[in-house]
């Protein structure tokens, strides 16, 4: 029997509009406290479930998100639709092990869409399953043979299989097409045929095709481009105004905080922080997290709290009170505790994010006492491989749309931290991807000395523990294969296209040795 609705329409969207609002000034306990007020007087609302599952997960508590999806199953009006939105929150708070339940639900219950093969087929393929992912893919295109999206991911699984002219065969008729309802999934096609050219050699033909894929986006990222832009000139001031008394200074504060095993593993986007991350997770004295927020948003955000929000980063930084800076240690491990499912106990925590390369004084101020691995690699590669990802549009991925702007980001980003480097004397620690790949044992032992680990040979099998974990980067089918050193120097193939901008990156590419 479908339970009464105790409330009015618009005394639910009051409640909905009350909860928004506290979720965007950060009260997140009023926002559940809302939400559960709104569920009790509108029982046989699914779509509040999903809602509050959804934020629950964006809160790292998982067991809460998922006892509301799964209530919200139990009573939708589509069991099928219900499971497949759950699905997809879970993906959205990179929850693929969750997300790959719900979808494995939906796929068995009557009337299973086509586009819930293709999702929990993309869901396989990041589980590196790939054979299952092809027969749900080709499942869904028995139901349509001419479905856009299951063209795209069976091209993909095709690549990654090895089957380059096979993958290209799909995209053509895909790429040719120009309806409304294809256009994101064209522009996938476009990325996913300029990689299938790329690995064939083929490299004119390659860029033509990223750029099809970068011309179609274009006129969507003009406001992110200015935001990022923004960013840019914030990191520029910090760069020209940090010095070494200011870190020494924070350091010394910070001298009577509990220490904490700790490393930050940063480095500008496309580096090899992926890779050095596996190899480090490969040891048993590490425990490893994958470019989560938490910094962000539990730590240096609560420093912001009743600054003006455009408040800059060393303002923020200077005038944090030792009380505020313990809060953001504490909110911290406590979310990065959730995160993880436990507590790193007596292992080092790595914290892998090349997002937190602009925010280096930020985690320093926080935590003095970690230690800093900066992964770098040839700039060059560098800006040539962020170009050519297949990123959502967003703030930071629509700089990487033009060639320029991955440099100018480059520059910014890495800008900053050869300013912040000279103010550290110690505890951190410059790893080379081209190092890496030619010496992995040499490199490796470097990195677990800098860290205070013993050596153990597990880290050179890091592609075998890589197989048999979910590994959430965009390089998660790279770092699952031995080392290779097919990526070294890739960018002199397309040295023509980065002709104009090499004067830019000189700095760069003398300062980290690449000359």
């Amino acid at each position: 029997m479908k339970r009464m609705r105790m409330i009015s329409e618009g005394a639910l969207a009051r409640l909905r509009q009350g909860a928004l609002e506290a979720w965007r000034r950060q009260d997140y306990a009023e926002y559940f406290k809302i939400m559960e007020q709104a569920s009790r007087q509108d029982p046989a609302n699914s779509g509040l479930l999903l809602d509050m599952g959804a934020a629950y997960g964006m809160r790292y508590d998982y067991t809460a998100a998922e006892r509301c999806f799964d209530k919200a199953v139990r009573i939708a009006p589509s069991r099928n639709n219900a499971l497949v939105m759950a699905g997809t929150q879970c993906r959205g708070f990179d929850r693929y092990e969750m997300a790959r339940t719900y979808f494995e639900r939906a796929v068995k219950e009557p009337g299973a869409s086509l586009d819930t093969y293709v999702k929990l087929a993309e869901i396989y393929e990041r589980f590196r399953l790939l054979e299952e992912a092809c027969e749900l893919v080709d499942r869904a295109l028995r139901l349509d043979p001419a479905s856009a999206l299951a063209s795209l991911v069976r091209a993909r699984l095709d690549r990654l299989s090895g089957r380059r002219e096979e993958a290209e065969r799909r995209l053509r008729p895909l790429l040719a097409q120009s309806g409304r309802d294809t256009w994101s999934t064209r522009i996938r096609g476009w990325y996913e045929l300029g990689t299938v050219l790329d690995a064939q050699g083929r490299y004119d033909e390659a860029m033509a095709a990223f750029l099809e894929a970068k011309t179609m986006i274009l006129p969507n990222a003009a406001q992110f481009i200015a935001t990022q832009k923004l960013v840019q000139s914030r990191l520029k001031i910090v760069a020209e105004k940090i010095n070494a008394e200011m870190v020494a200074r924070w350091r010394a504060q910070g001298a009577a905080s509990e220490p904490s095993r700790l490393a930050l593993l940063c480095g500008h986007p496309r580096s090899g922080t992926t890779l050095l991350e596996q190899v480090l997770d490969s040891h048993p004295e590490f425990v490893s997290a994958e470019e989560t927020s938490i910094f962000m948003r539990e730590s240096f955000w609560s420093l912001l709290r009743g600054l003006p929000p455009d408040t800059l980063m060393l303002e923020v930084l200077e005038s944090a009170s030792p009380e505020a800076l313990r809060q953001a240690r504490q909110n911290y491990v406590q979310y990065m505790a959730r995160f993880l499912g436990h507590p790193p106990d007596s292992r080092m925590l790595i914290d892998k994010n090349p997002s937190l390369t602009g925010l280096v004084p930020g985690f320093i101020r926080v935590f003095p006492e970690a230690k800093l691995l900066v992964a770098l690699r040839d700039p060059r590669d560098v800006c040539l491989s962020c170009f050519m990802q297949p990123l959502p549009l967003g703030q930071v991925s629509s700089i990487f749309l033009t060639l320029e702007g991955a440099v100018l980001e480059y520059a910014s980003v890495m800008g900053l931290w050869k300013a912040v480097a000279p103010c550290l004397e110690q505890g951190f620690l410059e790893v080379r991807y081209e190092d890496m790949v030619a010496d992995l044992e040499g490199t490796a032992r470097r990195a677990l000395d800098f860290l205070g680990v013993s050596w153990d040979e597990r880290v050179l099998r890091f592609d075998e523990h890589a197989r048999a974990k979910l590994v959430r980067s965009p390089t998660y089918a790279a770092v699952a294969k031995p080392i290779s050193k097919g990526a070294v120097g890739r960018w002199r193939h397309y040295q023509k296209h980065l002709e104009p901008w090499l004067e830019t990156l000189a700095p760069f590419v003398k300062a980290f040795g690449y000359e």
